[in-house]
């Protein structure tokens, strides 16, 4: 198995492109030659005239179309959301077949996705579609906090729907197993409940006493190292400090509040449960700073390094 990254440049008419070059201009020689690139080339030229970094593509790039050639920053565009989407499908095959041990994705555009044709949530759930895979997890990694959600973009009370015991089992075994692939033997598991103060024995909601416990008691009969569920309020506090290697959150926003608060820059995006190891930066296309050079490659450097922490591990 290969121990090269693949990069995908995301949206061409986002940041990904800027970002990208960036971070690939600073590696050293060693990295770059264990870096490709999946992208269009005439957009990462532009790239790398708004951003001044000197970069010799041809030996990294994998060269993809773009309709129209290198498209307008910051703009809405469905050519921009397919070409975004054959980055990601190029890629997913060279991972399964083994010529690359880890794809680091620059953001896409959902609404720019979709208006090409290709219906998916984002990247967890599109890649788990390519690689046949029914679901996949996604998991927000930062040195002091790390959070598997068991669904992300659903609605509010479609997540409550979705968080039953099943689900929630399924999202701590893929923590367990990810944690103990990544170095940490007995990971220590945290799973938050849904409702304020776990709904307080049925106060506020028994969906906690129903469908949380359930599949915390399931874990710990399978002699995973879980505890909950846990009051949202005081877990994550919990967890920063200390006290656990991973959250269990039960739906997007109660498990990227907490990390974007601090960890903002540097929380990398991971899949989790697929057949391919997949990292990305954190954030959105940021339309409103495209071309201008100023997007910060911070959070693409460190899903880069956690990328080949994945990629050493499948070599090792």
């Amino acid at each position: 198995m290969s121990g090269t990254i693949g990069i995908t440049m995301g949206d061409p008419a986002g940041v990904g492109p800027e970002i990208v070059v960036r971070a690939v201009g600073e590696m050293n020689a060693a990295d770059r030659a264990q870096t490709r690139i999946y992208g269009n080339r005439a957009t990462l030229e532009e790239a790398k005239k708004v951003t001044g970094v000197e970069l010799d593509l041809t030996p990294l790039l994998v060269d993809l179309p773009v309709e129209g050639g290198a498209l307008a920053w910051g703009k809405l565009d469905p050519r921009a959301g397919d070409a975004a989407f054959r980055f990601i499908e190029k890629a997913v095959r060279d991972a399964q077949a083994g010529q690359i041990g880890c794809i680091v994705t620059a953001p896409i555009n959902k609404e720019a996705l979709n208006a090409a044709g290709h219906h998916y949530d984002g990247h967890t759930g599109m890649l788990a579609s390519l690689t046949g895979n029914r679901s996949a997890f996604m998991l927000l990694a930062s040195e002091r906090l790390n959070v598997i959600h068991v669904s992300t973009h659903v609605s509010l009370r479609t997540a409550i729907e979705r968080a039953a015991p099943e689900r929630v089992l399924a999202t701590i075994r893929a923590g367990h197993r990810h944690f103990q692939r990544i170095g940490v033997a007995e990971p220590r598991i945290a799973v938050a409940g849904i409702n304020p103060h776990c709904g307080e024995n049925g106060l506020f909601g028994d969906e906690d006493d129903r469908q949380i416990a359930p599949a915390v008691a399931a874990a710990q009969a399978e002699g995973i190292n879980a505890v909950g569920p846990i009051s949202a309020d005081t877990v994550y506090h919990r967890a920063y400090n200390g006290a656990f290697d991973l959250v269990v959150a039960q739906y997007h926003d109660q498990g990227h509040v907490p990390i974007k608060l601090v960890a903002f820059d540097t929380a990398v995006n991971v899949s989790v449960g697929l057949p391919i190891d997949r990292t990305s930066v954190d954030h959105g296309t940021a339309f409103d700073i495209a071309g201008t050079g100023k997007a910060k490659h911070i959070n693409m450097n460190a899903a880069i390094a956690y990328a080949r922490r994945l990629a050493a591990a499948r070599t090792a």
